[in-house]
């Protein structure tokens, strides 16, 4: 079982960083990493399309790697 949950871990941890390296990028400039992008507090706009379901796939896969970690935990302290 401790084996199973391990390579289920390292795949979703696989998947997380390309989910990750698959979102658009959100700033234009190198500028505005610099300034903290004070310039666009207000321009927030509601993701849409691609950009919305990567985000969902990325926060499932955060929880499935959670969830994963935990039984990891619990499953090696017995």
């Amino acid at each position: 079982m401790y084996n199973f949950l391990m390579t289920c871990i390292l795949i979703v941890a696989v998947l997380i960083i390309i989910s990750v390296m698959m979102q658009p990028a959100k700033t234009n400039d190198a500028l505005s990493a610099l300034s903290g992008g004070a310039d666009d507090l207000f321009a927030k706009a509601k993701p849409r399309g691609f950009e919305a379901f990567m985000q969902k796939v990325t926060v499932v896969l955060g929880a499935l790697f959670f969830g994963l970690a935990l039984a990891l935990v619990y499953l090696s302290s017995h």
